[in-house]
């Protein structure tokens, strides 16, 4: 059986708006006080000029919505955004949806029973044999561990595999009443909506998946979470984060080149999950990379901010239509654990 490639992503993005006119038309009067102009300097810090939402605040007020009416938003919301990123992924892959033997879907903004999978499954006519993994509230770095399982099941079973990461972060706007802290201000500031799928199938033309690798520091697993609460998803994000991403990430990716013969040198493409400017600085400089490399993930958080877990597949897709595309490309990701995934791409023709 052929190693495992990923012959086809497909992205789909909500209608989108700009950090500015958010800030104005909704943020400012979401806060007070002495807040306010905190929370204003750190969205004009955030790196992002534009970011999408399913359910956008100058539309439609979700704040004081209960968690059982968000998710049943998501419901509505979620499935055509993946359907239509899968349809894609699928076309680029030249596959149909009766082809793929495992269906991986990832989400940490939505819970509903049937659950995406199962309605996408139906919807786009898989077969009825067809295997079905959901990953669930694993956060900005699920993306790896869902291409993990896909690997796995191309390597094993010789069939083709289908990914989709789907977040819709806009129907978690905390209320202005509730607690406001600086961390709950910079997860307004940054996060966004999108759905991003790849299809991976046994050897041929694309981008061959040589190793998935994790290393993950529970010692500081209260500097990130995601909590469930009666008025959605609370997100909590420590300051001392991009501290802890220092002490592991380039021994992470030191150990996975070097077992595949390979050194940070010979990397041509950076896709690295942009929790915000912060984090990606200090990958930069622990692993010692020009400026311009990870100028694919500057600009998909410019333009898109952080979509949590389909965030990687879109920093992916925007390397691979370069008109010069990588030859071997590292995709990082991280999140709560503190967790930090690596993935190696290597080209194949």
């Amino acid at each position: 059986m052929g190693v495992p490639v990923i012959a086809g992503l497909g992205i789909a993005q909500p209608p989108g708006a700009a950090q500015d006119e958010l800030w104005s038309g909704f943020f400012a009067k979401h806060f007070s006080g002495t807040t306010r102009a905190l929370a204003e300097r750190i969205f004009a810090n955030s790196g992002v000029s534009h970011r999408q939402a399913a359910v956008n605040p100058l539309l439609e007020d979700v704040s004081e919505w209960p968690t059982e009416r968000r998710m049943r938003r998501y419901q509505v919301e979620a499935l055509p955004l993946g359907k239509e990123a899968v349809s894609r992924a699928l076309t680029a892959a030249g596959l149909d949806a009766g082809d793929i033997g495992l269906f991986v879907v990832c989400s940490c903004t939505g819970y509903a029973t049937p659950g995406l999978d199962i309605l996408l499954a139906r919807d786009l006519g898989m077969a009825p044999d067809a295997q079905r993994m959901f990953v669930g509230h694993m956060g900005c770095y699920a993306a790896l561990p869902g291409l993990g399982a896909a690997s796995d099941f191309v390597t094993a079973r010789g069939r083709p595999a289908l990914l989709l990461c789907a977040e819709l972060t806009s129907l978690h706007i905390q209320p202005a009443g509730a607690r406001v802290d600086t961390q709950q201000i910079v997860s307004h500031a940054l996060f966004s909506d999108a759905a991003a799928a790849a299809v991976l199938v046994p050897g041929g033309r694309g981008y061959a998946l040589r190793e998935v690798a994790s290393v993950t520091d529970t010692s500081t697993a209260d500097h990130m979470t995601w909590e469930v609460t009666d008025a959605g998803f609370r997100m909590g994000l420590s300051p001392k984060v991009p501290q802890v991403l220092s002490r592991h990430v380039r021994d992470l990716v030191d150990d996975l080149l070097a077992r595949h013969g390979h050194k940070l040198a010979e990397v041509d493409g950076w896709a690295v999950h942009p929790g915000g400017p912060r984090i990606l600085n200090v990958v930069e400089r622990e692993l010692a990379l020009p400026p311009e490399a990870l100028g694919a993930a500057r600009a998909t958080l410019e333009q898109h901010g952080n979509c949590s877990s389909p965030t990687v597949l879109l920093i992916l897709d925007r390397l691979l239509r370069a008109p010069v595309p990588p030859e071997r490309v590292v995709l990082l990701a991280f999140g709560p654990g503190l967790t930090l995934y690596a993935a190696l791409l290597e080209r194949t023709d």
